[in-house]
């Protein structure tokens, strides 16, 4: 019997959940598409149902199959609710929310954000192959989370495409926790999980020495399926004779630096010592270790196209290209924002790019218009800026500075402290949307509250609307 048919019917209730239909299921339980009541919110719901050692009842209870797995079952849902609580510590943009954790009919339940937007495989689509800007932003993003599970005492242990997604607002998150067990001590047979092309060979078997080095193997085997289009062939097919063609060569020629691909493979050894122990270790060299593109440079944005110039820093009325135009600023910075819906963090170069060689705000627009993959999302997209008059002004022309710029208005410090609060609910979008809300505050107060409505949580929207409430009483910030 599936664990399909193990699942609780759409409409049964769990406290203040009522299930909506059957997300996904695995060997150790299912996930449900619920909805919360008293919220009027969609969440995740996971149930702790062991498909190997324990079925459910009539009456919706589970229990294990017979009494030789009836401590197997009861370690497993102490497991699973001591991890419930450890992941509902977690506060990160990249990691996916536990909101709430409990037992009811003799099982456990664990209550997680519900996540709007595409899996990797789906979103990454015609917009293979990523340049190398937006693979080490996606890979930051989700190396920063993966490093508070690994603080944390956990390992995540099935990092593979299908378990990350990635927004409607373009930044990436980690799913499904299922397999995730704690570093030191624990049975380990009762949690071995293989998913073949990214799971490390220390995977294989029962006392293998699994660390964070095991979840970097996988995180490269899912860099190496976004370069190459090609899952990693099997570890265990690698240990004689390693037949996996190395990054450095299969994605070779792809606007790719060598030192970037040549990270992606030491990920990848197939022996655990000779990878990196530890995400800070791998970031270094995937990420901190490559140069920001000065505004000068050339970089590649899709497969097949012109370099196009990295425009500099605009003065403070518009972005002047190379056509002697100068478009309004805050046209296309709402060009940006938009287009990041669709495209992720990698917006913002793409527009700036256009802009240097747009006559118009609608010949801006049709220009970056092509990067969205989806053709309905792509005419939506150009239809939004359709209805305004061209914002383009000759260079020549005076171009009457604003009565107060954002740099006066709010200071570095300001900005970063509302950047950084913000991307703990919406992510690595979060600095375009301050910078287009700081532009129209007239204080810090008014910033917040600006800001606050890119929150979809009720209960987060609250509390930062009341950081926004207190600010408005302090002293200067006015």
């Amino acid at each position: 019997m599936s664990e399909a048919t193990h699942a609780l019917p759409a409409g049964y209730a769990l406290h203040e959940y009522r299930i909506d239909a059957v997300l996904g299921t695995g060997g150790f339980g299912l996930t449900y598409l619920a909805t919360d009541g008293n919220l009027n919110l969609k969440v995740a719901l996971k149930e702790y149902l062991p498909s190997d050692f324990a079925s459910r009842n009539e009456d919706s209870t589970v229990q294990p199959k017979s009494g030789d797995t009836t401590e197997s079952f009861q370690w497993g849902l102490q497991r699973f609710m001591d991890e419930a609580r450890t992941l509902a510590s977690f506060r990160h943009p990249n990691i996916v929310r536990v909101m709430r954790f409990f037992e009811a009919n003799r099982t456990g339940y664990m209550v997680m954000e519900f996540v709007e937007g595409k899996p990797l495989s789906e979103w990454i689509g015609a917009r293979r192959p990523l340049p190398q800007k937006t693979l080490q932003v996606l890979s930051g993003s989700l190396l920063d989370g993966l490093e508070v599970i690994h603080k944390s005492g956990y390992l995540h242990r099935d990092i593979k495409p299908a378990n990350i997604f990635i927004r409607d607002d373009g930044s990436p998150v980690l799913l499904d926790f299922g397999s995730a067990r704690q570093l030191h001590g624990g049975n380990q047979e009762l949690t071995a999980v293989v998913s073949p092309g990214y799971a490390p060979l220390e995977q294989y078997h029962a006392h293998g020495n699994q660390g964070p080095w095991s979840d970097l193997y996988a995180f490269g085997g899912v860099l190496y399926w976004m370069l190459t289009g090609n899952k990693p062939v099997e570890a265990a097919a690698r240990v004689r004779q390693d037949i996996l063609p190395p990054a450095t060569k299969a994605a070779e020629g792809r606007g790719y630096t060598s030192e970037f691909l040549a990270a992606v493979d030491w990920a990848l050894r197939p022996h655990e010592d000779e990878r990196p122990r530890s995400v800070a270790e791998f970031k270094r060299t995937l990420i901190g270790g490559a140069p920001s593109v000065p505004a000068d440079r050339t970089i590649p944005l899709t497969a097949g196209s012109e370099p196009t110039v990295i425009a500099r820093p605009a003065d403070a009325g518009g972005v002047t290209g190379m056509t002697g135009v100068a478009l309004d600023r805050e046209q296309v910075k709402r060009v940006e924002a938009e287009l990041a819906r669709h495209i992720g963090p990698i917006a913002p170069v793409v527009a700036r790019n256009a802009a240097k060689k747009a006559l118009s705000i609608p010949a801006l627009v049709e220009a970056v218009a092509g990067e969205i993959a989806d053709e309905k999302a792509r005419a939506a997209f150009v239809r939004k800026f359709s209805g305004g008059e061209s914002s383009s002004r000759p260079v020549s022309q005076p171009v009457s500075a604003p009565a107060l710029t954002v740099s006066q208005k709010f200071s570095a410090e300001t900005l970063h402290k509302a950047e950084t609060a913000l991307a703990q609910h919406i992510g690595a979008v979060a600095k375009v949307v301050v910078k287009r809300a700081a532009a129209k505050a007239r204080d810090e107060a008014e910033l917040y509250l600006l800001i606050a409505d890119e929150i979809k949580d009720p209960a987060e929207k609250k509390a930062f609307v009341r950081k926004a409430v207190s600010i408005s009483g302090r002293p200067g910030s006015h």
